[in-house]
């Protein structure tokens, strides 16, 4: 008889994808997937192939549905110091609300890249830059219309604000306050004035 699936892979994905990030690859086990998605060990098999399997899938979701569509919006926006600005504010207020403090599942599996595979690192190393190239081109957007300076180079520019953004995610799990966070923000509005 073959195996038929009796859950929805997507709800799946997303339930693997809590517990992943808020334990990391490693420290997430076989059982705790299970439990959280509610399936069986054959299941999770013939569904996913792997823990490994399910954790790129996991993480590709994530950078997708968080970080892309989030750019995409503020990207929108015909201001691009008002959608830096967005960004920050953004973040920090996820951050603020995020009781479990887990901050962001891209640069937490970033802080473990050298212990993952070639494809995972691919995938965080394509995510920042993907960040990285936001915010390059809403620089340049920015000296063109002259809210930025021509003296800013968009290329080293777009390196600190990213260079922030990972500090600002990684510290806000719960060592710096909003008041701290807030002059995170405050540096990254700075590099663009």
């Amino acid at each position: 008889m073959p195996w038929e699936k009796n859950f929805n892979i997507d709800d799946a994905v997303d339930r693997a994808t809590e517990v992943f990030w808020a334990k990391g690859y490693e420290a997430t086990s076989l059982a705790d997937l299970l439990q959280a998605i509610g399936i069986n060990k054959g299941s999770f098999y013939n569904a996913f192939g792997s823990k490994k399997k399910l954790f790129t899938q996991s993480l590709l979701k994530y950078e997708r549905e968080q970080r892309r569509d989030i750019l995409a919006e503020l990207e929108s926006l015909e201001d691009p110091v008002l959608a830096i600005n967005k960004l920050f504010d953004a973040l920090i207020e996820q951050s603020l609300t995020d009781k479990d403090k887990k901050g962001c599942f891209l640069v937490n599996t970033a802080l473990d890249l050298p212990n993952h595979d070639i494809d995972t690192q691919k995938t965080v190393k394509k995510g920042l830059k993907g960040s990285e190239s936001f915010f390059e081109r809403q620089i340049k957007s920015g000296i063109q219309t002259g809210a930025i300076p021509k003296t800013i180079d968009p290329g080293i520019c777009a390196k600190g604000l990213l260079a922030l953004l990972v500090g600002l995610r990684v510290l806000a799990r719960g060592v710096f306050d909003k008041t701290s966070l807030m002059a995170i923000k405050k540096q990254a509005i700075d590099l663009i004035h």
